[in-house]
């Protein structure tokens, strides 16, 4: 600091200027930014900038702003009242002390508290101020510094009826255990541990508010991620610790907070309540239920931030996840544990593709969470719709933070999702989460940390934006048989604009993944639908995510169908083909029809095999275009009706053997006669 500014700090010391005239006078200079310049420029008359001072600024600021005016430091107002801030919230957090009380307190027992306070803050004074408040009913209440002791009667109370309300609905979950006995002893046991049951809470107050966001004085002990609590009962999360202050996202309205309200400490890691009761509802991301079914009730606690297994709890991915879309579980093959990103424009289908695998799962005993992250209301209403009407909700846990809602409840979201995921995890189940999307998650993020005074980087997101990502997205993995067993599959979706993969956020989570199905504009707009780049796309597992039957099937299609895009565009200006070229633009248009897939119409698994070996041995040749989606309908009655040996050995074993092929090749042949 330079001595001028040093000078003016001591001038506001002298002057005892209050919080409240300093919170004005930056209100002040915040509402009018060319305020500073007027006071600093020279052509303007010492008068006028008096009597502007004086017009604008609080009595017991003018003197120390015409201080600021004649050293030349107008600018730097703003840091010497943060200094300041300071200097007020150190005197008034650890010198003074409040007592609340209903019994007054004897002459020895305020001298038994002076002295404990004394001791405890290692000052020689104190300045304790005794507050009558009958609503503790009785005992007291002391704040000093950042720590609350609370030895009231309602406090006490309070504590008892949770404990006896517990242990009552424990009672009646098992009334064939409970005896009156038991009940008995339980009450004894409150009764005797009434005086004990309260004790010292860290606290801290809040020194300033706005945009969801509270800086909070105190709580030195507080830990990264923690939940505390405001007076008005909302709860926030820590997300900044700095020197003297911690940064809070608030999870609900600031209504009724303000300047000096007070916040306390609880202990806990910010996580959400889990439970069986999950599956078939919507809720928002603390796990409160928004779809006015009632209450659930959890059976245990996850904390939202968890470490990912490590290297030696996981397994390989070698067990195929199902979508029922035969372009992906053809060429780009999905296993459970493994990660796949789903990128492209906006309006290309992503949406869907994640759908349809949800409503793929029905049977398959998988788990399905769809996280809605800054989607329309009426936009999760219809996909909660849709999977009610296939029947995968009762599988399923919609996970909902709106676009209306807080940034903070956006950024939570994904990391409350899989909380819930992990809980299914632990009790060996396969899980599938559905993340839509991560492009808004760190956005919402971006917000979050610009209000924080993150320092922003490339397109203004933090430094941090890419661990935010993977750290998400590493919890996702195969856990071996001594660790449960169970599994969490992905499937982050990222939007992009204009079909940009080289942005920041796409490329981000691309190095993150086991690969990622592009979905292109044009393609979508072409009609192919889904709208599958089968150059851009990739999956890292591979085969290893396939069953042998769909392995043999597929064959070469994905090398076919590039050696057809190849060729279709070196043959665009040509006129006359040679019969080879011609065959292979008509078995590529043939597959590329094939491909194409109505919106919640997943295939089973043996209908893609039989469909690719049929179209792999030219079964489809010289059926015309516009006639093989009725086709393909056809064939598929005709086997269901004279082939459920083949459907059956197909489903049971997944392999395709020769025998096996030989009986396909045999039905397809009556079928064509």
């Amino acid at each position: 600091m330079k001595d001028a500014d040093r000078e003016l700090l001591k001038e506001l010391v002298r002057l005892d200027v209050s919080q409240t005239d300093c919170s004005d006078t930056r209100k002040v200079l915040e509402t009018c930014p060319d305020l500073a310049d007027t006071l600093s420029n020279p052509l303007v008359t010492h008068d006028e900038k008096r009597a502007v001072i004086n017009k604008l600024f609080p009595e017991s600021m003018q003197k120390f702003m015409m201080s600021a005016v004649r050293s030349g430091d107008v600018e730097r107002i703003g840091d010497i009242l943060d200094e300041y801030d300071d200097i007020l919230i150190n005197r008034q957090g650890s010198i003074k002390a409040v007592v609340r009380y209903v019994t007054p307190l004897t002459e020895s027992q305020q001298a038994d508290l002076r002295q404990f306070i004394m001791d405890k803050f290692d000052k020689e004074d104190v300045d304790i101020e005794y507050k009558h408040d009958p609503d503790i009913i009785g005992g007291f209440i002391l704040n000093a510094g950042d720590l609350e002791y609370d030895k009231s009667y309602r406090t006490s109370l309070r504590l008892m009826k949770d404990t006896l309300q517990n242990k009552a609905t424990e009672y009646v979950s098992s009334v064939s255990k409970s005896r009156n006995s038991d009940i008995i002893s339980v009450l004894k046991t409150e009764v005797r541990d009434f005086d004990v049951k309260s004790g010292a809470t860290e606290t801290g107050f809040i020194t300033r508010l706005g945009d969801g966001i509270a800086r909070v004085y105190g709580m030195n002990s507080v830990m990264y991620g923690e939940l505390v609590e405001f007076e008005t009962g909302i709860r926030g999360i820590v997300q900044n610790l700095e020197e003297k202050t911690v940064g809070v996202v608030l999870l609900g309205d600031d209504h009724g907070l303000t300047e000096g309200s007070s916040v306390i400490r609880t202990g806990k890691r910010a996580g959400i309540g889990v439970s069986d009761e999950l599956l078939g509802r919507v809720v928002d991301a603390l796990g409160a239920p928004i779809d006015g079914l009632g209450q659930i009730k959890a059976e245990d606690y996850f904390p939202i931030e968890r470490e990912a297994p490590g290297v030696i709890e996981r397994k390989p991915v070698s067990v195929p996840l199902q979508t029922g879309i035969l372009a992906i579980d053809s060429m780009f093959p999905i296993g459970r544990g493994q990660r796949e990103l789903i990128i492209g424009d906006r309006q290309t289908g992503k949406t869907s593709i994640a759908v349809d695998t949800i409503i793929n799962q029905k049977g398959q005993d998988v788990i399905c969470i769809y996280v809605a992250i800054g989607q329309k209301s009426s936009t999760v209403a219809q996909i909660v719709n849709t999977l009610k009407k296939y029947g995968a909700m009762d599988y399923s846990v919609v996970v909902c933070a709106s676009a209306s809602d807080p940034a903070p409840f956006q950024y939570i979201a994904p990391y409350s999702g899989t909380a819930i995921a992990e809980y299914f995890m632990s009790k060996g189940k396969d899980v599938l989460i559905v993340y839509d999307d991560l492009s808004k998650h760190a956005v919402a993020y971006r917000a979050m940390s610009l209000l924080l005074h993150r320092p922003p980087g490339r397109e203004a997101y933090p430094g941090d934006v890419f661990y935010l990502h993977s750290r998400l997205l590493e919890r996702s993995s195969r856990l071996d048989d001594e660790h449960g067993g169970g599994s969490l599959t992905a499937l982050p979706i990222i939007e992009t604009l204009a079909g940009d993969i080289s942005a920041y956020i796409p490329t981000n989570v691309i190095s993150i993944t086991d690969g990622q199905i592009f979905l292109e504009s044009e393609l979508f707009n072409s009609g192919l639908r889904p709208a599958v780049n089968y150059g851009l796309s990739v999956s890292r597992v591979g085969g290893a995510a396939q069953t042998k039957a769909m392995k043999k099937a597929s064959g070469n299609l994905r090398i076919d169908l590039a050696q057809f895009k190849e060729m279709e565009i070196f043959t665009q200006f040509s006129s006359e083909l040679d019969q080879s070229t011609t065959e292979l633009l008509n078995h590529g248009h043939m597959l590329t029809e094939l491909l194409k897939q109505p919106l919640y119409n997943p295939l089973p698994h043996y209908e893609q095999v039989i469909l690719l070996y049929a179209a792999q041995h030219d079964f489809f040749r010289g059926i015309p275009l516009d006639e093989l989606r009725e086709y393909r309908k056809d064939l598929m009655n005709y086997i269901r009706s004279y082939g459920q040996d083949i459907i059956s050995e197909i489903e049971e074993n997944k392999v395709l053997t020769d025998d096996l092929a030989e009986r396909i090749e045999r039905i397809l042949t009556a079928f064509e006669e």
